[in-house]
């Protein structure tokens, strides 16, 4: 008797999840899927109290103690936030205050503030379980200042013998010691051999799934050309992400043709951050440049957005500033990122939105114990881009801009999404037409709930001021005739069931 009774309770609620969803079928994830945590690991979390070797968390210019084990109690964290691949700092063996990676001493060697190499392949190990990727920095333009090779006789040509600042033409960057750490000879066979040997190693020996390469601009085109190749050929479908620290997307576009995935896009984040650190900025330059990068780079959705990075003045204190309150400011700016075609790079720190100027102040330590309302709307973001690929596949076309109100239309297949920010200091309102989107459908809002019907064949969408929205374009929605007597008759069977039961047990009473 009470198996009969669960039957009957269960059915009602089995035949409304089996009900169709309408949602694109599930494919392949591919790179421009992704969405990308970069990390500092000596400034992200200290896991391992162990390794903190002369460790000093007041003083900018050295280690903080924040290592692999730390990363590796806080992917949990970062999968919550719907972030699918971690951006991390270079590992290897360091010069002293070598915290952020850059001056590497050995290329084979993990450096001894953030743990063993086993330690390392068990984040990754880690990562992959929890379907989150793993690139690593990757430094080829120069080592640390008093690397060993410097003192063998017979590697002096392993180096570049000018010792200049940034230089105003390509030859001269290639060759010059930028911030006056010996520069890498790339024209030497041996130290190419050697620079692509390791990067091969670390695939093979970490299973790692890619590459952040820095400084690309200060590196011989050729040589990326034969360690994109080389590189490629060690893993299947491992990213290569180039800096080219360039406003100029002409100069950028020739490290694109070399083999490069995508690189991080400077002009877009000029445009960016003077959009976004206050209200009332158009957004027309911000939207043509995205519409743009389709005719200059070979994969634009491949292309990396960022608002900020290790080497720039946090946005945050570019909307503090602009006496603007942070969080209104980063909220318009990552729905933007996460909504326009590339990757979307969020550096750590910015959904707590940590402040900072330049460098090494834009690389404080990272805060768990904080307000987690912005956390909310990233973790938001994440799974509507996990879940939408028309926000990652989808073609872009710019509906409505005027005076920092924007509204654009990604398509993929089936699904529309239609994505509104309001950037401005005053509500504002929208009609959308049939020539514009299908007439007789309904936009309904994935972040606040908003529903616009088509009335006439036009959309009246209307925003407050500094929030954003991304709908979904769907059929209108009604009463399910089909469905309500499905369950209606299923209800009534259980309540004469009910009825039976108890005269039944009645009669055997009596």
């Amino acid at each position: 008797m009470k198996r009969a009774w669960l039957a009957f309770i269960t059915i009602p609620f089995l035949l409304f999840y089996a009900l169709p969803v309408g949602a694109v079928e599930k494919e392949e994830r591919k790179w421009q899927d992704e969405t990308i945590y970069f990390l500092m690991v000596d400034r992200f979390n200290n896991g391992d109290n162990s390794n903190d070797l002369n460790i000093d968390t007041k003083d900018p210019k050295t280690y903080h103690g924040g290592d692999f084990e730390g990363v590796i109690k806080q992917l949990d964290y970062i999968k919550d936030m719907g972030f699918t691949a971690i951006w991390l700092s270079p590992v290897f063996d360091n010069a002293e205050d070598g915290y952020h990676g850059y001056w590497v001493s050995d290329f084979y060697k993990t450096d001894e503030h953030f743990g063993s190499m086993e330690t390392f392949k068990q984040l990754v190990k880690e990562a992959h379980k929890r379907d989150i990727k793993v690139i690593l920095d990757f430094v080829v333009n120069h080592v640390g200042p008093e690397h060993p090779w410097l003192k063998d006789s017979s590697k002096a040509d392993w180096f570049h013998p000018k010792q200049a600042e940034d230089g105003d033409d390509q030859q001269e960057r290639e060759d010059s010691w930028l911030q006056g750490l010996p520069d890498l000879n790339q024209d030497n066979p041996e130290v190419r051999k050697y620079l692509i040997d390791a990067a091969q190693w670390w695939i093979t020996e970490t299973d790692i799934d890619g590459y952040h390469l820095d400084d690309v601009q200060n590196v011989p085109v050729d040589f990326w050309s034969e360690f994109t190749q080389k590189i490629k050929g060690a893993k299947s479908d491992f990213y290569l992400l180039g800096e080219v620290g360039s406003k100029d997307p002409r100069e950028i576009v020739q490290y694109d043709k070399a083999g490069f995935d995508g690189l991080l896009d400077y002009p877009l984040n000029e445009d960016l951050r003077t959009a976004f650190a206050k209200p009332d900025q158009p957004l027309e330059a911000l939207l043509a440049a995205a519409e743009g990068n389709g005719e200059v780079y070979e994969a634009p959705f491949l292309m990396a957005n960022f608002m900020d990075n290790h080497n720039t003045v946090r946005f945050t204190r570019d909307a503090v500033q602009n006496n603007q309150h942070p969080g209104a400011r980063w909220r318009l700016a990552l729905t933007y990122l996460y909504t326009v075609p590339g990757i979307p790079v969020v550096y750590y720190g910015s959904e707590i939105a940590l402040d900072g100027g330049e460098e090494p102040d834009n690389r404080r330590q990272m805060n768990f114990m904080t307000d987690k309302e912005l956390i909310d709307y990233i973790t938001q973001l994440g799974e509507l881009r996990n879940q939408h690929p028309s926000l990652t596949r989808g073609s872009f076309d710019l509906l409505h801009e005027k005076d920092g109100m924007a509204v654009y239309k990604r398509t993929y297949k089936d699904e529309v999404s239609i994505i509104a920010i309001n950037n401005t200091s005053k509500s504002q309102d929208v009609t959308l037409t049939e020539e514009e989107l299908e007439k007789d459908k309904e936009m309904r809002g994935m972040l606040s709930g908003d529903l616009v019907r088509s009335t006439d064949g036009k959309y009246k969408l209307v925003l407050d001021r500094e929030e954003a929205e991304i709908y979904s374009l769907a059929d209108r929605s009604g009463l399910n005739i089909p469905y309500l007597t499905v369950m209606g008759a299923v209800y009534a069977a259980f309540f004469i069931f009910i009825f039976l039961v108890w005269r039944r047990a009645k009669r055997k009473r009596s």
